[in-house]
C-alpha cells in the first residue's frame, strides 16, 4: 500500500513532519519506496520542508514521494495568525503562492530520484509551467504524476492523459455530511475571486492574463525587533501567546529548560515586604505543589496586624505624592511593568506550572494576560483619566479631573495568579492609588515575583505593599481597616458577599465610603443545539470544562443538550474525555492537571461519591497519582434545580441535562444565580439571534469555548451573583479607582468674556 501523510493547518505541521520522519526510518519502512507527504506551496517555509525531505531520503536510502499543493487553509491561517499575534505562516498574495509553487515544482523535478514528484493542482498555468520545466529537465512522464480531484477539470484531465502523462484521481470517502463540507470547501476555493476558474469562466480573462507569469515574493529583509507596545501612544495589541508549533523557535525546549531550572528553586521563600523591606522571620505557612503533594512549593511568612498597620501608615503618607504625579508618568511605569513581565515570561510561567499546577499553555496565557492588563490600562488611563473641559458656553470654564481615591486593597485569587492580581493592581496604581497586595495563599511565589518587577519598574515600595497571609485573617483585616477606601477582590461568592457586607459598615476613623470591585464565580452553561457541528461542540466543551481541570470561574460546568443529539453527543464526548489522561503540569503534553490543593481534592471527590439523587454517572476517567488528581467526570441529571446544576464547583466535573427544544435550553441556562459566561453551538441563525437576545450572561460565546477572554477584545465580568462592577480589561474599568472632580470658573470680567470673541 502507498502511505501518504496529508496536512492542513500549520499548527500541526511540525508534529506531522516529525512523526513522518520517525516512521520513514523504522526498519519496517526504511526501504519502502511508496511513502509520501505533502508540501504546501503557500507556506513561506516550504523550502525548508523540501530540504528536510531531501535529507530524509538520503538517510533512508529510498525515495520519498512529495505531493506538492498550494494549500487549502489560507483564510484560516491568516485569520488564526492575526487573532493570536503569530507570524503569518503563508504568503498573503496569491501570486506569491503561484510563483512559489512553480519554483518548488522545479526543485522537485531536479531531485526526482530522491523526491518523487506529484503535483496536485487544477490551475492550467501552474500545470503548463510544470510540464515545460519537466521537458527542459528531460523528465520522463513516468517519473512524476499529476493529481486531480474526481469530478473537476475533466477536460484538463483528459488532455493530460492523452498527452501520455500519469494522472491520479482522488476522491473523499466517508460520511456524507463531512464529504459535503469537503466539496463546499473545494467549490469555494475554485470560485474565489483570484481563482483560475473564476477568472476564465466568469471574468472572461484572456489567455495572456491567465497564463501570465505570477509575481514572486520579494526577498525579506530582516527588520530590527522594536516592540511598539513600549510606546505608550502606539495602539494597544494583545501580547501573543507562545506558539509551540513554531519549529524555528523550539519553544518546547525553552519551556522544558525553564521548568527544570525553576524546580531547583523550590521551595520558594516568600517574605512580607513593607516599604521595600522584607521580613523573612516569624510565623510561616506552606503550600504543596499540586503536581507532587509530597513537595513544598512555597513557604510564605504571614502578615500580622502590626504589619498591616505599618503598611497602611506608610502608604497613607506616600500616597498624595503618587496621586499628584503626572498621569503620563504613572502610565509609563505601569507600561514598563508589562514589558518587564514579558521579558521574564518563561520564569513566571514556570513558577505557575509548579506552584498552581497550570499546564504550559494555561500558564503562558496567564502571563500574557498580565502583560496585556499593564499595557491596556496604561493607554486607557491616558484616554479616560486625563483632564477635559465640559460644555462650551462663554463666560464659564468647567474642568473635569480625576484623582486616585487613596489606599486600595487588592485581594487576588490563585487560579489566575498573575493576570488577575496584576490587572487589579495595575488599574489601581495607574489611577493614582496606593496598593496593599494580598495574594492567595496558593500563589505567593508568583505574586512576590510580580511585586519585585513592579518596584523595578518604578512603582515606589511605599505605594505597593506586599502582605501575604491567611485570607480569613489578613484579608478580613484589610477590608475592615478604616483607611482602606477601595477593595478589588476576585474569588468565591461566599467571600465576596462577606466583603461587600463588611465594606458597607462604617467603622470608627473611616473618612470615605469604601468602594468594592468584586468578581465572583459562575455556573456556566454551554448549549448544544440539535444542528450543531458536534466535532466543534465536543472540542469546545472539553476545552471549557476541563482546561486547567475546570478551575476557572469561566469554566463550563453545565452542558445543556437537545434531545435529538443526546446519544451522539454523549458518545463523542465520552471518547474525548477518555483521552484526558491526568498528568503533572510540568509535562508538555498535560491536558488534565491536578486541582490546586487537598481541600479542593477532598471536596470534589466527596461530590463524586455522593452526587445526590437523580444523578447518573455517564463517565469517570482516570484519577492519576502523586498529586491532587481528580478524574474527569460526566454526570447526567434531569432536574434543572439539581445542586450539580446550581452550585459552583471548581474542578473537572461536568453536569449534563437534556432539553426538548432550544427555548427550553435557554430557559435552563438562565436558571442560575450566576451570570458570568456561556456558549452556544448551533448552525441556526435564528437560534443564535435568540441566544444573543436572551442568554443573559456577561460574556456569551457563539460556536466557540466559553473560556479564554482577552483584554480589550472581550472585556470580562458578569452580573447577578457573579460580580459587581464594570468589566475588567475594557473601557470604564479604571473609573472604579478614581474620584471625579469638577472645577468651575467664572470667566466674565466686567461683562466681558474673551472666549466669546474668538
Amino acid at each position: 500500500a502507498f502511505i501518504h501523510f496529508d496536512l492542513e493547518q500549520w499548527s500541526l505541521h511540525e508534529i506531522t513532519y516529525r512523526v513522518f520522519e520517525r516512521l520513514a526510518l523504522e526498519p519496517e519502512f526504511a526501504g519502502w519506496p511508496h511513502l509520501g507527504i505533502v508540501v504546501q506551496a503557500y507556506l513561506t517555509r516550504a523550502d525548508d520542508d523540501l530540504d528536510r525531505l531531501m535529507a530524509l531520503a538520503q538517510k533512508r536510502g529510498a525515495p520519498v514521494t512529495v505531493r506538492l499543493v498550494k494549500g487549502a487553509y489560507w483564510d484560516y491561517e491568516v485569520i488564526h495568525a492575526r487573532l493570536h499575534g503569530y507570524a503569518c505562516p503563508v504568503f498573503t498574495k496569491k501570486s506569491h503562492t503561484d510563483a512559489n509553487a512553480e519554483r518548488l515544482a522545479g526543485r522537485l523535478l531536479e531531485n526526482r530520484a530522491a523526491l518523487q514528484p506529484a503535483f496536485g493542482t487544477h490551475n492550467l498555468r501552474t500545470l503548463a509551467a510544470t510540464l515545460v520545466r519537466a521537458e527542459k529537465l528531460g523528465a520522463k512522464p513516468e517519473e512524476f504524476e499529476i493529481q486531480m480531484l474526481y469530478g473537476m477539470a475533466d477536460a484538463e484531465r483528459t488532455l493530460l492523459r492523452n498527452l501520455g502523462h500519469r494522472v491520479r484521481l482522488y476522491a473523499p470517502v466517508g460520511d456524507l455530511i463531512t464529504g459535503m463540507a469537503y466539496l463546499v470547501r473545494r467549490l469555494l476555493e475554485n470560485t474565489a475571486n483570484s481563482s483560475f476558474l473564476r477568472m476564465s469562466h466568469h471574468d472572461k480573462a484572456g489567455i495572456e492574463e491567465l497564463m501570465a507569469t505570477p509575481e514572486p515574493a520579494a526577498e525579506l529583509v530582516p527588520q530590527p525587533e522594536i516592540d511598539p507596545q513600549n510606546d505608550l501612544h502606539a495602539s494597544f495589541e494583545n501580547c501573543p501567546l507562545t506558539d509551540f508549533s513554531a519549529p524555528e523557535k523550539d519553544e518546547i525546549s525553552s519551556f522544558t529548560h525553564a521548568i527544570t531550572a525553576t524546580a531547583l528553586e523550590m521551595p520558594w521563600q516568600v517574605p512580607v515586604v513593607i516599604d521595600g523591606q522584607p521580613r523573612t522571620h516569624g510565623e510561616a505557612l506552606t503550600h504543596l505543589s499540586p503536581n507532587d503533594n509530597t513537595r513544598v512549593a512555597t513557604r510564605f511568612v504571614t502578615a500580622t496586624p502590626g504589619d498591616l498597620d505599618r503598611a497602611v501608615a506608610s502608604a497613607k503618607k506616600a500616597w498624595p505624592a503618587w496621586r499628584d504625579l503626572p498621569l503620563e508618568i504613572r502610565a509609563a511605569r505601569v507600561n514598563d511593568l508589562g514589558a518587564r513581565l514579558e521579558r521574564d515570561r518563561l520564569a513566571l510561567t514556570a513558577i505557575e506550572v509548579h506552584e498552581q499546577g497550570k499546564p504550559w499553555r494555561e500558564a503562558d496565557a496567564d502571563v500574557a494576560e498580565a502583560v496585556d492588563f499593564c499595557r491596556y490600562y496604561a493607554r486607557q488611563a491616558l484616554l479616560e483619566l486625563g483632564p477635559r473641559c465640559q460644555g462650551n458656553l462663554p463666560g464659564e470654564h468647567n474642568l473635569l479631573t480625576y484623582e486616585g481615591r487613596g489606599l486600595a486593597a487588592v485581594i487576588a485569587p490563585w487560579n489566575f495568579p498573575l493576570a488577575i492580581l496584576c490587572g487589579m493592581a495595575a488599574a489601581a496604581l495607574v489611577a493614582g492609588n496606593a496598593v496593599l497586595l494580598k495574594p492567595a495563599e496558593q500563589a505567593c511565589a508568583v505574586a512576590h515575583a510580580f511585586y519585585r518587577h513592579a518596584v523595578a519598574a518604578g512603582i515606589p515600595p511605599e505605594i505597593l505593599q506586599f502582605l501575604p497571609g491567611d485570607g480569613e485573617a489578613i484579608g478580613a483585616a484589610l477590608v475592615r481597616h478604616p483607611d482602606i477606601v477601595q477593595i478589588a477582590f476576585t474569588g468565591s461568592r461566599e467571600v465576596g458577599t462577606v466583603i461587600l457586607r463588611q465594606a458597607a459598615e462604617i467603622v470608627p476613623g473611616q473618612s470615605m465610603i469604601k468602594r468594592v470591585v468584586c468578581e465572583m464565580g459562575g455556573k456556566n452553561a454551554i448549549i448544544v443545539d440539535d444542528d450543531a457541528d458536534l466535532d466543534e461542540a465536543v472540542t469546545g466543551v472539553i476545552q471549557s470544562a476541563f482546561g486547567y481541570a475546570g478551575q476557572k470561574c469561566s469554566a463550563c460546568s453545565r452542558v445543556i443538550v437537545l434531545e435529538g443529539v443526546r446519544d451522539n453527543f454523549i458518545h463523542r464526548l465520552k471518547l474525548a474525555m477518555a483521552a484526558l489522561i491526568p498528568k503533572s503540569a510540568t509535562t508538555a503534553d498535560c491536558q488534565l492537571p491536578p486541582v490546586i490543593d487537598e481541600v479542593s481534592y477532598n471536596k470534589l471527590m466527596k461530590i463524586m461519591r455522593e452526587p445526590g439523587p437523580d444523578a447518573k454517572l455517564i463517565h469517570r476517567g482516570e484519577a492519576g497519582a502523586g498529586g491532587w488528581f481528580v478524574p474527569p467526570t460526566l454526570i447526567e441529571v434531569s432536574d434543572p434545580g439539581h445542586p450539580l446544576m446550581q452550585e459552583e464547583l471548581f474542578g473537572p466535573v461536568l453536569t449534563l441535562l437534556v432539553v426538548r427544544d432550544f427555548p427550553h435550553a435557554l430557559e435552563v441556562a438562565n436558571l442560575s444565580a450566576f451570570a458570568l459566561t456561556g456558549a452556544v453551538y448551533s448552525r441556526s441563525p435564528v437560534h443564535l439571534a435568540q441566544a444573543r437576545e436572551t442568554f443573559r450572561v456577561g460574556n456569551l460565546y457563539l460556536n466557540r469555548p466559553c473560556t479564554g477572554a482577552q483584554v480589550n477584545r472581550q472585556p470580562f465580568g458578569g452580573f447577578k451573583m457573579s460580580g459587581a462592577g464594570i468589566k475588567a480589561g475594557g473601557p470604564g474599568y479604571l473609573l472604579h479607582f478614581v474620584e471625579m472632580r469638577v472645577c468651575t470658573e467664572n470667566t466674565m470680567r466686567r461683562g466681558f468674556a474673551p472666549e466669546a470673541l474668538s
